[in-house]
Parts: structure tokens; C-alpha cells; sequence
């Protein structure tokens, strides 16, 4: 069955969140200690994330 144009935008959406966060990674090296944290911290703590979209995904 082919895909509808909505789930072939929601995938190219995931691939635009992918290459954030390869560039993300990539900067982490020139992070100090304290920005590290703070950053994760963010991250942690930002809702929705990929584990509540997956959840959503194959939940139903």
C-alpha cells in the first residue's frame, strides 16, 4: 500500500530532526562540562520527545 503524502511529510519531518541532531553531536566536543549539562538537562526535560512520538506511534 502506498504511503499518503501526510506520512511521507511526517518522515521527511523525522529525517529534518535527525540532521539537528547529528549536528548537535557534532558540536558536543566543544562543549564545556557546564554547558554539557545544562543541555542535557534541556533535553531531558523537553516534551514532547522522540520516545512519546514513538509511543504514540504504536500505541494505537
Amino acid at each position: 500500500m502506498p504511503l499518503s503524502g501526510e506520512a511521507i511529510r511526517l518522515m521527511n519531518y523525522i529525517d529534518d530532526v535527525a540532521v539537528t541532531l547529528r549536528r548537535i553531536l557534532a558540536l558536543v566536543p566543544t562543549l564545556s562540562a557546564e554547558e554539557r549539562a545544562r543541555i542535557a538537562e534541556h533535553l531531558v526535560h523537553s516534551s514532547p520527545n522522540a520516545e512519546d512520538v514513538a509511543k504514540a506511534l504504536t500505541s494505537k
